[in-house]
């Protein structure tokens, strides 16, 4: 896939779930003030700042898609990053606000009003959100986006949250069960904030620059060991910026080979290493064989032992 169509592809799954929030929005502010649900009007709080995380995503995957340039010479991948880590932020405060007006209600036995408005609502919201999902988790494997992935992880969430509500408003109402429905807002806050832990891992990973999944370093590495130019392969390092990855090593060589032949062996496979891992970029270092490099960042004892 050409960046161009990652590109078009994450603008529309960002355009499609902003379009899904103002609709949300419109329905669920409607409802609140007919209910009088804290379950619903904390899920109308989860489709406001849907809706603005949505913009950010939308804002990010432009930015993350613009190429490399002088100033930013390894590209704008981790503005997808920065995204997700604002969209964690976002989801913390409304966990923190849904929690604290669920207590507020909890404590002063509050009752709701129209069930059956606020379930039917929410049985849209539900249905809306399914198809929503299913075109973001369509993205995200075609593309990678972390801002996608994490904008998706989001209305996951919303599916057993809008349920929450259903529930909520049957047994306050149809069973009586008075604070059935500021519980059921304190359990979505609390679903919010662990969702919002979670996401955050992710981004952080990139922003801190961690290496691959130890799957993904397999897989590179086992794909490395097929090339014998490879075989004195070390001081491997790895990162990923948005949906680009980044991976450079050294590699000891004969120590009569020319420079020049010594890059005419190595570009072949460097090569053949992109073809496999088509949104990598490979940066080989080449050492003569038992050359001990300085102390970098890392310690000897981990960049000098052969992978």
């Amino acid at each position: 896939m050409t960046p161009a169509e990652r590109s078009k592809l994450t603008a529309r799954a960002a355009m499609a779930s902003t379009t899904m929030a103002v609709v949300l929005i419109v329905l669920k502010t409607y409802a609140a003030l007919q209910t009088s649900s804290m379950a619903m009007l904390g899920s109308l709080a989860d489709s406001s700042l849907d809706l603005v995380a949505s913009l950010i995503v939308l804002l990010a995957v432009r930015i993350a898609a613009a190429p490399a340039d002088h100033d930013h010479r390894f590209g704008h991948g981790k503005a997808e990053a920065l995204a997700a880590l604002v969209q964690v932020i976002i989801i913390t405060f409304s966990a923190a606000f849904i929690g604290f007006r669920a207590v507020q209600r909890l404590l002063a036995g509050a009752e709701t009003a129209q069930a059956e408005l606020g379930i039917g609502v929410s049985v849209i919201a539900i249905v809306l959100t399914i198809a929503l999902i299913s075109y973001q988790r369509h993205v995200v494997n075609r593309t990678g986006s972390l801002a996608i992935g994490t904008d998706r992880l989001h209305y996951s969430s919303d599916l057993l949250l809008n349920g929450s509500v259903i529930i909520a408003l049957a047994l306050d109402q149809f069973l009586g069960w008075v604070g059935a429905d500021a519980v059921f807002g304190i359990l979505i806050a609390l679903w919010l904030a662990w969702g919002a832990w979670k996401a955050s891992s992710h981004a952080l990973d990139q922003l801190m620059d961690r290496e691959w999944p130890e799957e993904r370093r397999a897989s590179f590495l086992a794909a490395a060991k097929e090339y014998p130019e490879l075989a004195g392969l070390h001081d491997f390092r790895t990162r990923s910026s948005g949906t680009h990855h980044f991976a450079q090593f050294h590699v000891w060589v004969p120590a009569d080979w020319t420079v020049q032949h010594a890059h005419d062996q190595l570009d072949r496979v460097e090569e053949e290493l992109q073809k496999r891992f088509p949104d990598t970029e490979i940066l080989i270092h080449v050492d003569p064989e038992g050359q001990i490099d300085r102390e970098t960042l890392l310690p000897q004892a981990i960049t000098e032992q052969a992978t």
